[in-house]
């Protein structure tokens, strides 16, 4: 899962029944003839699935040139935004535009006829030379580009308490086995190497996915990945299982995880790492995306001296450095309008949007274009993730996100919780999650 905020973890029933009463409609048909005849709408609907900080962030960086075009936005801020796009859709009420943080429900979609291909729509020679190389392809259906992207995020990434972990005299490990070392030497001052929680209301699960993925990624490589993620490689296939052997290093060793590794699956991601920052620290390590940097995640004493006390390296290599991230990518609904497309060319082919997200306080948005001007960001923190994204070699988006929901979002985030917690050996999780994937 590309991202969650702390107070949409769990689906509310009553926003989908807002859209099925036909509130997502309210003041987006309003438009206006063009020069060219076609339709050039006053007011562009927008919907999204991040929340807090990142939704004022992406207001604050739209507002200014939708006034400027005299183009009003109706910004429907989606907390459970699968089941609200999908009854959007079967009611005949999409919005103009979506920022899906999903690929495999995306596609899904594009399938069903609903969305219009881009290639027509925008400058795709730009955005190939601009984007980080490999995130263009996150939502392609037979060959046909459905959605772009307008944030996005880095999860190869591992935090630490900086002060702590430097006085203690570790260094930053540059390769699995140099990680797992370090590990050891952790564990052996008498203190866990790791801070780990899957627990995400109704998606406790998905950060252990990462987990898995990122292990793919480093070990078998980006083509293993792509095939694995296509259900052409099957997760009980050694490439797959060799990563779960990897992280059971890791997450399931006596001792390597703070709380023991039965408290995985009950910890919250959200909060997972703060034990890091106690006195003394009860880890000195977190696997977890750059949006734990936004307000919510990390304590606010950390947050508010975050160049000081939070350190981050990039996940060591394997025999590969493909770099993990997820995102929001934008999917058209409405063809053929003027201002729609003025609204979808200016959030995805523009390298200067989303300055405003990005600073001057951290709200956990990395712009997706290589030549984003890096000084807009908070924090040195954030700019020092941001040139791993930018300097990498190739990126893929969350695996999950991108498997039909079925495996993606069930069986895989089902399957990472039963093997933690021990409920479930890794020979019968890997059938369990093969035997869930769709047919065709």
């Amino acid at each position: 899962m590309r991202r969650m905020t702390l107070t949409t973890a769990v689906a509310t029933v009553g926003a989908v029944a807002l859209l099925m009463s036909g509130c997502l409609s309210s003041g987006s048909s309003t438009s206006s003839g063009d020069k060219s005849g076609g339709t050039a709408k006053t007011t562009v609907q927008i919907m999204f699935g991040f929340g807090n900080d990142q939704t004022q962030g992406f207001k604050d960086s739209l507002d200014p040139w939708a006034k400027k075009n005299n183009i009003k936005i109706d910004y429907i801020q989606a907390s459970a935004f699968d089941t609200q796009i999908r009854a959007a859709v079967a009611g005949n009420n999409a919005p103009d535009i979506a920022l899906f943080p999903q690929p495999g429900l995306l596609k899904d979609i594009a399938k069903q006829g609903k969305l219009q291909p881009l290639a027509d729509v925008l400058d795709m020679p730009k955005l190939e030379a601009s984007v980080v190389p490999g995130f263009l392809d996150a939502a392609t259906v037979d060959g046909k580009r459905y959605g772009v992207p307008v944030s996005m995020n880095i999860k190869s990434l591992v935090f630490y308490n900086k002060p702590a972990f430097t006085k203690a005299g570790y260094q930053i490990p540059k390769t699995i086995d140099e990680l797992l070392t370090l590990g050891d030497k952790i564990k052996a001052s008498g203190t866990a190497p790791w801070c780990i929680g899957l627990e995400a209301g109704s998606a406790t699960g998905w950060p252990g996915t990462d987990w898995i993925e990122e292990l793919v990624l480093k070990q078998a490589g980006p083509d293993v990945y792509d095939k694995w993620v296509a259900g052409e490689v099957k997760f009980e296939d050694p490439p797959i299982k060799a990563a779960f052997d990897t992280y059971a290093k890791i997450a399931l060793t006596k001792g390597n995880v703070f709380g023991g590794s039965k408290s995985i699956v009950s910890q919250a991601f959200g909060t997972a790492a703060n034990p890091m920052f106690t006195k003394p620290p009860g880890c000195f390590l977190h696997k977890q995306a750059n949006f734990v940097t936004q307000k919510g995640f990390l304590p606010e004493a950390v947050r508010a001296n975050i160049d000081t006390d939070l350190g981050v390296f990039q996940f060591p290599k394997g025999e590969f450095d493909t770099v993990e991230g997820g995102g929001d990518l934008a999917a058209l609904f409405t063809k053929g309008d003027t201002n729609v497309t003025k609204v979808l060319k200016y959030i995805t082919e523009d390298p200067t949007f989303g300055a405003p997200w990005a600073g001057p306080s951290d709200r956990g948005f990395l712009s997706p274009h290589k030549d984003f001007d890096v000084s807009k960001y908070g924090t040195e923190t954030t700019r020092g993730i941001a040139k791993i994204a930018y300097t990498a070699t190739g990126i893929r988006f969350d695996g999950s996100d991108s498997m039909p929901a079925t495996v993606g979002a069930g069986s895989f985030w089902k399957g990472m919780v039963a093997f933690t917690s021990g409920q479930q050996d890794l020979a019968a999780t890997l059938k369990k999650i093969d035997e869930s994937w769709p047919k065709s």
